[in-house]
């Protein structure tokens, strides 16, 4: 018989989303589940007033968009939600900040190659090879984590492991020889995430703006360097050429690098917050895969289905068009809620449990479907098994030492608690 390592979460019984739903709100971000059973079962796609968006939170319709690149288009993704003051706006211009169609929000032509070149840098060989620097990066951020823990009894998850490793890991894969430390690097990619995709004040804008605008001045020093290593991902956009044979602009380099570093951080170090909650919360589930760690990719397959460190990405209606049952006008923006799809009993029988036995265990929304799949998909998998695959090995007594719900990140697309801490059973209480 087996233990109990994946239990039903409970969540509260589902009511039906209020006109207004705020997808904002960190009550909203801390538990989202029944809201999105309530817009599955009788609200499909719904228009959110709030943030002008149709929520889109079936499976199946979220999978037809993504699928259909030519009708339901990219080009909204890096806008920001909350209109930006004049302000936050004369420092982005200030320092030249622009993000033109390069990855995320590219519906154009140009976007095949770009996608071409980042999925040779992030392939799975690539990934596969990159394994023995993985790894050593983790074994030296768990060594931190073990000093901590034995100096005050205490660490946190999502300020230590989760915060370093996804940007050193990135930085390593990439060819980027950094010069700057990993917590400026962190801020940086932090403010991109709360300016452009959370829910800042007018004076809060003006100070993500300065820190976002340092940040892509870096990017633009670093694309312009000639000190760049073969492989990298700096040669590549160096050497390619759009569909008219130009080769890149600064500004479309810099976006190309922009992104992926932020996708880069914030998916992997998002993920691994989730999968330690997960598992240091669900009764036995944290020594069942201390027992074999072989069960630690499925685990975290659930662990992504269930809450995905994405949750949710915007398209726009390229022209009339009919989904689920709504007429949509050509213009329409949309956000498709891709933990809501992870939860949808059409797709995944009683999803409130994690089983990392499911016959569709890949199945999620969790990294996209189609050309505009996430591109580090495989990188984040294998960052977030190694990272756990050594914590169980290193610290089979680890245990949760915070609240049984911890405050979440309220942001329109990414999601994951903002601390992690833990303790070890029987080790130095703070």
């Amino acid at each position: 018989m087996k233990p109990s390592v994946y239990p039903p979460t409970p969540t509260p019984a589902p009511t039906p989303p209020p006109t207004r739903t705020d997808l904002l709100d960190e009550g909203f971000a801390a538990c989202p589940y029944a809201t999105y059973q309530a817009l599955r079962e009788d609200h499909p796609v719904h228009y959110d007033e709030i943030t002008g968006l149709w929520l889109v939170s079936r499976y199946a319709d979220v999978r037809r968009v993504l699928l259909e690149p030519e009708t339901f288009r990219n080009d909204n993704t890096l806008d920001a939600i909350t209109q930006l003051r004049l302000p936050a706006l004369r420092r982005l211009a200030k320092a030249d900040f622009d993000l033109p169609p390069a990855l995320f929000n590219n519906s154009e032509a140009s976007h095949a190659g770009l996608r071409a070149l980042a999925m040779r840098l992030l392939s799975a060989a690539r990934v596969r090879s990159a394994l023995p620097d993985i790894e050593r990066i983790v074994s030296e951020e768990l060594d931190a984590l073990d000093e901590e823990l034995a100096r005050t009894g205490r660490a946190d998850i999502a300020q230590t492991v989760a915060r370093s490793v996804p940007i050193r890991v990135v930085l390593h894969v990439l060819g980027i020889r950094n010069t700057l430390d990993v917590e400026t690097l962190y801020e940086w990619t932090a403010a991109s995430i709360e300016l452009f995709w959370g829910r800042p004040d007018p004076d809060r804008q003006r100070d993500l703006a300065d820190t976002v605008a340092a940040f892509f001045g870096w990017l633009t020093e670093i694309v312009q360097r000639t000190d760049v290593p073969e492989g990298s991902l700096l040669m590549a956009l160096r050497r390619h050429r759009l569909p008219d044979g130009s080769p890149l602009g600064t500004d479309q380099a810099a976006s190309v690098l922009y992104t992926v570093l932020v996708a880069g951080h914030a998916t992997t170090g998002f993920f691994t917050c989730s999968a330690f909650l997960r598992a240091l919360q669900g009764e036995g589930t944290w020594q069942w895969l201390a027992e074999d760690v072989e069960r630690v990719p499925a685990w975290l397959e659930e662990v992504l289905r269930y809450d995905a460190p994405l949750t949710a990405w915007r398209r726009v209606v390229a022209r009339p068009v009919t989904l689920g049952g709504v007429d949509l006008p050509a213009g329409a923006e949309l956000l498709l809620l891709l933990t809501s799809t992870g939860l949808d009993t059409e797709v995944f029988p009683e999803p409130e449990r994690l089983c990392p036995e499911r016959p569709n265990l890949r199945g999620h929304l969790a990294f996209g479907i189609g050309v505009h799949r996430c591109p580090g998909a495989e990188l984040a998998r294998a960052e977030g098994a190694a990272v756990l695959r050594q914590a169980v090995r290193r610290f089979p007594d680890l245990r949760w030492a915070g609240p049984p719900r911890p405050p979440y990140l309220a942001s329109l697309a990414f999601r994951a608690p903002r601390h992690v801490p833990v303790a070890r059973t029987g080790g130095r209480q703070a």
